[in-house]
């Protein structure tokens, strides 16, 4: 009777096995299906003709047939150029619910662009309202790269006139506007929702390289840059002004920033929430979206920033925090900045917050609750405070500038309160 029990159970065991087995044989290969099916339901430019934009624009308008997926491969050469790079004169616009992966591919700007890389497209010429989107995803596979025209038209902000300070063909030519705008920026969003840019190398920029204005909810990760402030052009050394990596502008809200790599003419890193006068719309400007909302869309908060290798040859900061006009900036996290300047270059403060030039040190209280912890710094100052600063915490913080504090007050003490810093320390010898 035993041996029966245990017969039966052994067959049980075994057709349960068998069972299981083919339930994960089964959904291996539907899971295998599924995959196969996303990676085949997408839209490649080589598959259309036309301009190297023209073939990238219309594969991204049809994308949205086939579940918003675009890639873009290397470019395959033909009859009209044996390139395997892809070369635009304007930038590639991203509808709403759009995923764009960059495969292993390099995007150049063309001597004839005067525009962005990339931009969400609800931002386009002489509008003032933007309409929110969301769902939009930049992302690259392998060896992903953006880079600058060899003759840019324009470079620098909206404050830097061309050929005077900052590089552009287009200085002193008729009919051509004479100074940066945010065509000049590389990556650009405003207003997007639930977004991500991803694993990407950015190569002289002709202004920040990527800007975000009144974003939420967004990934920004894994991005390489390079840039120094200047560039051989013709066998001339010419200045190419503001080449930020990455900024975060007014009303930008829970993201994460992590990964973030490389040398920018310009800061690293700088999250700018400043609150100009109400804007003459007619004239060009470094900020996409100039119509002030209620203050309190404005504000910058919920931000975490880790792991950030990097220097700026152009001597100014890695990470820099700027607030003004009464927009706070508050609830950011800061953990992990490694600079790798090189010997002979130094900047101003591996972190900087606020600054008594940009319309005034913000009032104590509109810049708060920071942690801001393992600063490793070759700069002036590991921490500059060039604003105010209150409820916040700064600690382990190691500096190799012995004729500087680690942490400076520029502004004074009585701009911070209730700032706790913890193991700051200054290294005498390297």
């Amino acid at each position: 009777m035993k041996k029966a029990i245990f017969f039966m159970i052994g067959i049980l065991i075994v057709i349960a096995n068998v069972a299981v087995s083919a339930g994960c044989r089964s959904r291996h290969v539907a899971e295998n299906e599924l995959q196969e099916g996303v990676l085949m339901n997408y839209t490649d430019p080589n598959d259309y003709k036309g301009s190297d934009i023209e073939r990238i624009n219309a594969a991204l308008r049809d994308a949205a047939a086939k579940g918003g997926i675009a890639r873009i491969f290397p470019r395959i050469p033909d009859a009209a150029s044996d390139r395997t790079y892809w070369l635009i004169d304007s930038a590639i616009l991203l509808p709403e619910n759009t995923v764009l992966y960059l495969m292993n591919c390099t995007i150049k700007l063309s001597d004839k662009s005067r525009d962005n890389w990339i931009r969400s497209a609800n931002c386009m010429n002489s509008q003032t309202e933007v309409e929110v989107f969301s769902g939009i995803h930049i992302i690259g596979e392998g060896n992903a790269v953006l880079e600058g025209a060899d003759h840019p038209r324009a470079t620098g902000d909206s404050g830097k006139t061309l050929g005077s300070v900052t590089y552009g063909t287009d200085a002193g030519k008729k009919g051509e506007i004479q100074k940066g705008d945010w065509r000049n920026i590389g990556i650009l969003l405003v207003k997007v929702r639930d977004f991500s840019i991803r694993n990407i190398t950015l190569r002289n920029s002709h202004c920040w390289a990527v800007s975000l204005e009144y974003c939420q909810r967004g990934v920004v990760r894994d991005l390489h840059f390079e840039s120094y402030g200047t560039r051989m052009i013709d066998g001339k050394e010419e200045t190419v002004l503001n080449q930020d990596g990455l900024d975060l502008r007014r009303g930008c809200r829970d993201i994460s920033i992590e990964n973030i790599t490389g040398f920018t003419g310009d800061d690293l890193i700088a999250l700018t929430a400043i609150q100009g006068k109400a804007p003459d719309l007619s004239v060009p400007s470094t900020q996409f979206y100039r119509v002030n909302p209620p203050l309190e869309e404005s504000h910058t908060c919920n931000i975490s920033i880790r792991n950030v290798r990097g220097y700026c040859p152009g001597g100014h900061h890695i990470v820099r925090f700027l607030n003004n006009g009464g927009v706070k900036l508050h609830h950011i996290q800061l953990a992990g900045v490694m600079d790798t300047s090189p010997d002979g270059c130094k900047a101003r403060a591996a972190v900087k917050i606020g600054d008594p030039n940009y319309g005034g040190a913000s009032p104590l209280g509109d810049t708060s609750n920071f942690q801001i912890s393992d600063i490793h710094s070759r700069a002036r100052n590991a921490i500059l405070i060039g604003g105010s600063l209150c409820n916040s915490m700064i600690s382990n913080v190691l500096s190799y500038d012995p004729e500087n504090e680690a942490v400076s007050l520029q502004t004074g003490k009585e701009k911070t309160s209730g700032l706790f810093l913890s193991n700051i320390q200054v290294i005498k010898q390297q």
